[in-house]
C-alpha cells in the first residue's frame, strides 16, 4: 500500500513558476515509478510526466515538454514536478500517482497506476 500527499500548489501568474511535491509512504518507493496527472475543470484527467524507479528515465506529455521537469528523491520518498513558463491553460487539479508494480520503466496511461494522491490546485492567471 502507497499513500500519497501532494503539496506546492497556488495561484501564480503567467510566466511564473511552481515546484509541485509529492510524498509517498511505504518501503517500496524506491522501486516503483511515480506519475504527475492533472484534471481541468469539465476535462477527463491527462497525463502530465513520468519517471523510472531509479530517475534514470523520464517521458512528458507534448504539451508540457519543455517546461515542466519530473524528479524523485529517493532518500526521501518525494517526487516533484518543477513548472516553469506557466500558462493559464495549465490551470488543473494535479496528482501524482503510483503503480503496485516494481522496476518497471515508467507509465502514461491513468490504468497503470494504482494509487493515487489527494491533488493540489495549480492556477494560474493571465
Amino acid at each position: 500500500q502507497v499513500q500519497l500527499v501532494e503539496s506546492g500548489g497556488g495561484l501564480v501568474q503567467a510566466g511564473g513558476s511552481l515546484r509541485l511535491s509529492c510524498a509517498a509512504s511505504g518501503p517500496t518507493f524506491s522501486a516503483i515509478a511515480m506519475g504527475w496527472f492533472r484534471q481541468a475543470p469539465g476535462k477527463e484527467r491527462e497525463f502530465v510526466a513520468t519517471i523510472n524507479w531509479s530517475g534514470s528515465s523520464t517521458y512528458y506529455a507534448d504539451s508540457v515538454k519543455g517546461r515542466f521537469t519530473i524528479s524523485r528523491d529517493n532518500a526521501r520518498n518525494t517526487v516533484y514536478l518543477q513548472m516553469s513558463s506557466l500558462k493559464p491553460e495549465d490551470t488543473a487539479v494535479y496528482y501524482c500517482a503510483a503503480p503496485s508494480t516494481y522496476y518497471s520503466a515508467y507509465y502514461t496511461e491513468r490504468s497503470e497506476y494504482d494509487y493515487w494522491g489527494q491533488g493540489t490546485q495549480v492556477t494560474v492567471s493571465s
